[in-house]
C-alpha cells in the first residue's frame, strides 16, 4: 500500500482559454482566495506579451516557454546504511509543468518595483526565448543530477 495519497482534485477550466494549465497557473498566483485578483494579473501579462511579441496565439507561447522550462531529471534523496545520496529521477510530464508554472511565479514574485503583471510577463518572456531564471534554475537541476548519476542504480 502506498504511503502518500494522490490529489485527484479536478481543476475547472479558465473560462479565458479553456485550459487546464492556464487555470492551475491561476490558482498558484492566486493569493488568499482572490481569484478575480489573480485572473488580472495572467491575463494582463499574457496581454502584455501579445503586445510585445506581436503574436495573436498567447497559448502557445505560453506552452512553449513552460515546454523550455520544465525540468526532464531531479534528483531525490535516497537513505542507503548510514548515508544519503542524491539519486537522479525523471520527472513525470504532470510534475514537471507543475514545477515549471512554480518557478515562473516564483521569479517573477521575487522581482521588485513592478505590477506582478508585468513582472509575470516578463518571466513567461525569458522562458520562451529560453534564457531568464526559471531555464537557470532548470539547468541547474539538470546539472545537479547528471553529477549524480553513479548513484541511479539506488533508484526504487
Amino acid at each position: 500500500m502506498r504511503r502518500r495519497r494522490t490529489a485527484n482534485k479536478e481543476v475547472i477550466l479558465d473560462p479565458k482559454f479553456n485550459s487546464k494549465i492556464v487555470a492551475k497557473f491561476i490558482n498558484m498566483v492566486m493569493l488568499k482566495g482572490k481569484k478575480s485578483l489573480a485572473e488580472k494579473m495572467v491575463y494582463g501579462a499574457f496581454e502584455i506579451i501579445k503586445k510585445n511579441l506581436n503574436e495573436q496565439d498567447i497559448l502557445n507561447i505560453f506552452y512553449k516557454a513552460l515546454d523550455n522550462a520544465r525540468p526532464r531529471l531531479e534528483v531525490k534523496p535516497r537513505r542507503v546504511g548510514g548515508a544519503t545520496y542524491q539519486v537522479p529521477v525523471e520527472v513525470r510530464q504532470e510534475r514537471g509543468t507543475s514545477i515549471a508554472l512554480r518557478w515562473i511565479r516564483d521569479f517573477a514574485k521575487s522581482k521588485k518595483g513592478r505590477p506582478m503583471k508585468e513582472k509575470l510577463a516578463d518571466e513567461i518572456v525569458a522562458a520562451y526565448k529560453g534564457e531568464g531564471s526559471a531555464i537557470k534554475k532548470r539547468d541547474d537541476t539538470h546539472k545537479m543530477a547528471e553529477a549524480n548519476k553513479a548513484f541511479a542504480h539506488f533508484r526504487w
